[in-house]
């Protein structure tokens, strides 16, 4: 153990999705999610978290679409003395989601924490009387039946371990109101309600469910589509963050550290949500 946060195993699914861990749970496992859509943990903010984990101890299952990008990210990891896989996951499809979550399990022997991180905006999105009815499904394919997806499967082998930490992700636009993303904020406005609801259903079973609302975040994706007089990057105090911003909060939702918190949607957002 390299400090007392330490995550003894991560289990991470990507798209998102999933860092998982803890201090004092037995077999740690982290799966987690990437943030940017179609992407997972090769990228962003699961990138990041990736990396933190795997200091801190934790084994990593690494789930993306990209997997070449995906398998150096795990080749890196393993190259400084952790521990990770990598494989690739479409988070919208179950079988893909269950093999991810199985495979974890299998490999580590168990599963303690879910980091479900996959999704994002397009430059599709929009009203919506405007947007593409099959763009507006993409993204609740992604950002929320993919968060549904690794939920579904990951919540038995946490009761199996006697507990353990569920971290979703919704966005700064499911708190405040926003124009232009109707599609983004409904899938994260979901994330929103299905975090505390699973809360309230698995608090007996020791699981613990909480989410990040970041604001603007500079991922490679979002330098790209970010444009000076976005809404919230104009309503936010601090300015953009960075994807090693977030992945500290995650580190700290995994760790037994936030044992008693559950239900928390917790915004990381450079002060817009007080605007």
């Amino acid at each position: 153990m390299k400090s007392h946060r330490m995550l003894k195993q991560v289990f991470r699914e990507t798209s998102v999705q999933c860092v998982a861990e803890s201090i004092n749970l037995s077999p740690s496992t982290v799966y987690k999610w990437a943030e940017s859509p179609d992407t997972g943990s090769a990228s962003g903010i699961g990138r990041a978290a990736a990396r933190l984990f795997a200091a801190e101890g934790a084994r990593l299952t690494l789930c993306d679409r990209d997997h070449l990008q995906n398998k150096d990210l795990a080749h890196e990891i393993d190259a400084t003395g952790g521990h990770a896989q990598a494989i690739q996951t479409d988070v919208g499809e179950p079988d893909d989601m269950q093999n991810a979550v199985n495979t974890a399990v299998a490999t580590y022997g168990g599963l303690d924490v879910l980091y479900n991180n996959a999704g994002g905006a397009t430059g599709k999105d929009g009203s919506v009387t405007e947007i593409e009815l099959d763009e507006f499904w993409r993204t609740i394919r992604v950002d929320l039946f993919g968060t549904v997806l690794g939920c579904r499967f990951a919540i038995p082998h946490l009761v199996q371990a006697g507990g353990g930490s569920i971290i979703n992700t919704t966005s700064i636009r499911a708190m405040i109101g926003t124009e232009g993303a109707d599609a983004y904020t409904s899938a994260k406005g979901g994330v929103v309600t299905l975090t505390r609801a699973l809360a309230l259903q698995w608090a007996q079973a020791g699981i613990r469910v909480n989410a990040i609302a970041p604001g603007v975040i500079l991922t490679d994706r979002v330098r790209t589509m970010l444009r000076d007089d976005d809404p919230v990057r104009v309503k936010t105090p601090l300015g953009p963050s960075e994807p090693e911003d977030v992945a500290p909060l995650a580190l700290y939702l995994a760790s037994d550290e936030s044992r008693q918190m559950t239900g928390m949607i917790l915004p990381l957002d450079g002060g817009a949500s007080a605007v």
